[in-house]
């Protein structure tokens, strides 16, 4: 049940005087701000000025109603001449055409949390307003009836001294006004400066992002250029070495023969790096194309099992295809796959001094997904080096490393190509034990 506070009457002007100044002293009492208490006193003033131009009178009631933590002051304000004479619209009344009454329930659902609007047949109109109490205020009987006392005994102000003080409030908000004003000016011109900056910064990094766009090209046609310029003096020195080394042009010395296979080797090392660079100049420039055709992964080991051979017999480590029970088949192409597994196997038995380097493969019954392992038994790889093995020219430092040195664009190369063809490679290496190489790849390549 509410709390009543007090109950006014509206007869005259100086009763709308009265109940303004009742109004902003209760909410004061009630601990509402200085600004709440002026949004409060204006609609119930300018309501109550309503009734008493367009009812011929009525009276106002305040009450505070609510639980503890939901408590509201409830303002009554009650027409007893009958109903207001064209009744005023306001969000969910019907439009009126006066425009008074439309700008006081108007401003009255502004500047209260609510506002309604009830006919008692036809012989009154009450309108109820309600405020929140502020946070961490609560009212019960004895400190309302405190509240009562000091404001029965407070003087009556006269209609001289509250538009007065009306005019004080009015230029402290002014006031207020002015000064949030000023603060939004400067925080629109520092957004300005900020946005200027902004758009300076945005400008700078599209140019640099084209500087690094053009770079990035012209390496890529620098390193095919380059690549194919080396590939046919390369081949010729290759060839040419084979010859030698066959006798074609009378026997050689045993000095003879070592020099021509360190060029030989050379010229194959340098054949290596050249295809690698074109091969990574092709897939950045957009120029490597996807084959994909349906093969057995049986038939894929026995031409790796050919290719492999001759890099596979050293002493102590041996090559073992592990052919599936199961037929496999995959939808990609061949000739990609082929090259990342002779990257794997090759880096494999490149860093395996005694064991086994053992190619698998498995197939994942939720996905389908095809998963080809190269499993070495070999120095293995720490787990703060295992991203940067997949880092273009970035090799570990290691005795084996040293005797056999590499590229460093196989992996990055391998990487690459497992994208174009929809998969992925992933790594899992204990130093000292050996390195797990794995490509995964869906069983049917999806559409570009």
């Amino acid at each position: 049940m509410p709390l009543r506070i007090i109950n006014l009457g509206i007869s005259s002007e100086q009763d709308v005087v009265l109940i303004r100044q009742r109004a902003r002293q209760i909410s004061a009492s009630l601990g509402f701000g200085s600004q709440d208490q002026v949004r409060i006193a204006t609609a119930v003033s300018e309501l109550s000025r309503t009734a008493f131009a367009y009812a011929s009178g009525g009276n106002v009631e305040f009450a505070v109603d609510g639980l503890h933590r939901a408590q509201v002051l409830l303002i009554k304000i009650k027409s007893t001449g009958g109903e207001f004479r064209d009744m005023g619209s306001a969000p969910g009344v019907e439009p009126m055409p006066d425009a008074g009454l439309n700008a006081a329930l108007i401003s009255a659902h502004r500047l209260m949390d609510r506002c309604t609007v009830d006919d008692e047949a036809g012989r009154a109109t009450v309108i109820t307003l309600c405020k929140s109490l502020p946070t961490g205020i609560s009212i019960n009987t004895d400190t309302l009836a405190e509240s009562v006392r000091r404001i029965s005994v407070s003087p009556i102000s006269n209609t001289f001294s509250e538009v007065a003080l009306q005019n004080k409030e009015l230029l402290d908000t002014l006031a207020e006004l002015r000064t949030k004003q000023d603060d939004l000016l400067a925080l629109t011109k520092e957004l300005e400066d900020t946005n200027r900056g902004v758009v300076a910064l945005y400008a700078e990094i599209e140019e640099k992002a084209e500087r690094l766009r053009q770079a990035d090209e012209m390496k890529s046609r620098f390193l095919s250029n380059t690549s194919h310029e080396l590939r046919t003096p390369l081949s010729s020195i290759r060839a040419l070495s084979g010859l030698l080394l066959d006798r074609v042009d009378g026997e050689l010395t045993d000095e003879q023969e070592k020099q021509i296979r360190f060029i030989e080797q050379a010229a194959t090392d340098l054949s290596e790096l050249v295809n690698d660079l074109l091969d990574l100049a092709k897939i950045e420039s957009g120029k490597v194309y996807i084959e994909p055709a349906i093969f057995a992964v049986s038939d894929l080991f026995s031409a790796l099992r050919g290719m492999l051979r001759p890099i596979a017999a050293m002493p102590g480590v041996e090559l073992i295809f592990d052919d599936p029970i199961d037929e496999l088949f995959i939808h990609t192409d061949e000739g990609k796959v082929a090259q990342i597994l002779r990257n794997f196997v090759s880096n494999a038995l490149k860093f395996t001094e005694t064991g086994i380097v053992k190619v698998s493969t498995t197939r994942d019954e939720a996905s389908g997904d095809i998963r080809f392992i190269v499993k070495d038994t070999g120095i293995g790889i720490a787990p703060e080096d295992q991203q940067f093995v997949f880092e273009e020219f970035s090799q570990i430092e290691h005795p084996l490393q040293r005797r056999s040195k590499g590229t460093g664009l196989g992996l990055p190369l391998c990487r690459k190509l497992a994208h174009l063809l929809g998969g992925e490679v992933t790594l899992s290496s204990t130093p000292g034990i050996g390195s797990e190489f794995s490509l995964v790849l869906p069983a049917q390549r999806p559409p570009a």
